[in-house]
């Protein structure tokens, strides 16, 4: 069986790869990036490395030739990706893919406030549609993201927060990968879509109290409206549209989308998901 990973250049494609390789012989191993040369150390252990560009659909066909099962690492192209994601499953299934993996985001229903619900749901529904074999990673937010926020609270003893009393299970980007390396090399997840989250979920008031023990000092948690919020990420250097994406995260906290824990990650590795409180003291240790 060949295995297919999108984006292996990227944080999560390359960690995705990077346990794939340590599991299954390198030969079956087909990794596509607009940079083949960021994957060279990869190729190198026996990875087939193949140029692909998912703004490009020619490229899509002959990377995909020739794979069973293909993990779908979700671009960043905010705007574009869905169309881009489609053309991707559309050229997977026409080469001969059997079994897609796609790393989505958790709660992909219309009432999600996520500015990133339409690509998620858009590119679901595609694969659902495609007649291909499927696989959903609905990924919760990464605790590295949180490594900053927590960091300036402790420095200015304001946590700055749109998400109300709300709680997100954030998880790290490589128990992400971890569950989508198992996915792609055991059987049996046809059809699944799995909830990849953290330990618990947590508050801005737990992420204040986590900021206190770090800086020493009394942290408060200051409540803002969203537009409040994606003004802030912008005076603190955010594009507007990647604001309005981080602040649209805190609406979904508030809303409730992102509170659910699950087991995902220690049912489908063998291993306890990482508390994001470990994530921050490593990040921000002296």
């Amino acid at each position: 069986m060949t295995i297919a990973i999108t984006g292996a250049s990227g944080a999560l494609g390359r960690a995705s790869a990077e346990i794939v390789l340590r599991t299954v012989d390198p030969r079956e191993v087909v990794l596509t990036t607009r940079n083949p040369d960021a994957v060279a150390d990869l190729a190198a252990l026996g990875a087939e490395v193949r140029q692909a560009d998912f703004a490009d659909p020619g490229t899509l066909a002959g990377a995909f030739k020739g794979v069973d099962r293909l993990l779908l690492v979700s671009t960043d192209g905010f705007g574009e990706r869905l169309d881009h994601q489609r053309a991707a499953v559309s050229a997977a299934v026409g080469a001969g893919v059997r079994h897609i993996v796609y790393t989505s985001l958790p709660e992909p229903v219309p009432a999600n406030p996520a500015l990133v619900l339409s690509d998620h749901a858009g590119t679901e529904q595609a694969l659902r549609d495609s007649g291909a074999r499927w696989t959903m990673l609905r990924n919760n937010l990464y605790a590295h993201m949180q490594v900053p926020v927590v960091q300036q609270a402790a420095a200015s003893g304001r946590l700055v927060t749109n998400g109300g009393a709300g709680a997100t299970a954030y998880v790290t980007r490589e128990d992400c990968a971890a569950v989508a390396a198992a996915v792609l090399t055991q059987d049996g997840h046809e059809g699944m879509a799995y909830d990849v989250t953290g330990p618990e979920a947590l508050t801005a008031a737990d992420l204040a109290d986590l900021a206190r023990e770090i800086g020493g000092r009394e942290v408060e948690v200051v409540h803002v409206d969203d537009a409040a919020a994606s003004a802030g990420l912008r005076a603190a250097g955010l594009p507007d549209m990647v604001a309005d994406v981080v602040a649209s995260f805190g609406t979904a906290t508030r809303g409730g989308f992102l509170a659910n824990v699950s087991s995902t990650v220690s049912d489908l590795t063998g291993r306890k998901p990482t508390p994001l409180a470990d994530t921050v003291r490593e990040a921000l240790k002296p």
